[in-house]
């Protein structure tokens, strides 16, 4: 695999070549589910083994989206998501939050200013007992169209032939479109300033019965403000985690989560595509970052964000990526536990 964590080069092939390849990694657990096509087809170890390169050590963490940090809050709902969803959690009132902000690397070590992409896991809990698990990226689209080419995809990365990524954008353009959006979108020098998406489509079901196709985003209350990648590098390895510490000690941070619905035929089962921007959108409620704490004892250590764990009122669509990636994420688990002696706790008492 290309190493994800190099800057993204100058002409619009290395870029895309690069950020496809990053994407790939920060999808993390967008996995193949064993045994949907055929046995002699991919594995969820398979695919945790083709996200992680020979020259990373990621003993311990997160086989991608590896480095990151914890962070608690709450999400307000006003009421307005009530419409589309019986899910409790949409009911105006208060609920925990609990999240991650992530880089989209298989390495923990990366310096934060060579990973282009970012991400954002999120778990709110509701009084019933219910969790609303997701996991976002701040891109707008996903660089692949099926479980089967994200596969593809990470292996041709790793490939040694100069011109196998070449030959393989020829027949998805979806990659060039992922990568046209690496090559311009601005660079922030905060997470507190992305917005996220959930980039694939799940079914709401209100209080009649009726279902909604939706996507959602996270959008910032802080205004972006682009900083080029070489500045970037200048603040430091860790600059993010940093950052987003001084920031929320400072006053906490939102996000606006906005639902947007999808108009019959918009596509569902295709998360490279995205909607037209007159869909309908729904601000649903608001969620703000209290307190950062550090991923080693912090409180999302041992929570994978699964986009499987919905509350009633919500499930998954024809989109096949949630299922695929909720194997991968669990045999990303698997491992990370029983490496924790490799990544161990400053505290005791807390889980393997």
């Amino acid at each position: 695999m290309l190493q994800p964590h190099r800057p993204p080069p100058r002409s619009v092939f290395g870029s895309l070549v690069l950020i496809a390849i990053v994407v790939g990694a920060s999808a993390a657990a967008f996995a193949y589910t064993a045994g949907w096509f055929s046995p002699e087809r991919l594995t969820p170890d398979k695919m945790v083994d083709a996200l992680t390169p020979p020259t990373v050590d990621p003993l311990g963490h997160r086989r991608n989206h590896a480095k990151g940090i914890c962070f608690t809050g709450v999400f307000e709902a006003n009421g307005a998501g009530s419409a589309l969803s019986q899910a409790q959690v949409f009911t105006r009132g208060q609920y925990p939050a609990l999240g991650r902000f992530n880089l989209a690397t298989p390495d923990p070590r990366a310096p934060d200013a060579t990973v282009r992409v970012r991400g954002l896991g999120l778990q709110i809990s509701s009084p019933d007992g219910q969790e609303w698990r997701t996991a976002m990226i701040d891109s707008p689209f996903f660089p692949a169209s099926t479980p089967q080419t994200f596969y593809e995809l990470l292996l041709v990365s790793a490939s040694k032939d100069p011109n196998a990524m070449k030959t393989f954008a020829g027949g998805h353009p979806e990659l060039a479109a992922f990568g046209a959006w690496a090559k311009s979108a601005p660079w922030t020098g905060s997470y507190a300033e992305e917005r996220f998406n959930s980039l694939d489509s799940f079914i709401f079901v209100d209080n009649s019965g009726v279902e909604h196709a939706v996507r959602w985003s996270l959008l910032p209350a802080a205004q972006a403000v682009s900083v080029s990648p070489d500045d970037l590098a200048r603040r430091g390895p860790d600059f993010l985690e940093q950052e987003i510490t001084e920031r929320v000690r400072g006053r906490p941070q939102q996000w606006t989560m906005v639902v947007t619905v999808a108009n019959p035929g918009d596509p569902t089962a295709d998360p490279s595509k995205a909607w037209p921007e007159d869909r309908r959108t729904v601000e649903v409620g608001t969620l703000t970052v209290q307190q950062i704490e550090a991923e080693r004892d912090g409180p999302c250590r041992d929570t994978n964000f699964d986009p499987t764990v919905l509350p009633t009122g919500m499930r998954t669509s024809d989109d096949p990526f949630p299922a695929a990636r909720s194997s991968a994420y669990a045999k990303s688990y698997d491992r990370r536990t029983a490496e924790a002696k490799d990544f161990p706790r400053t505290t005791t008492g807390g889980k393997p």
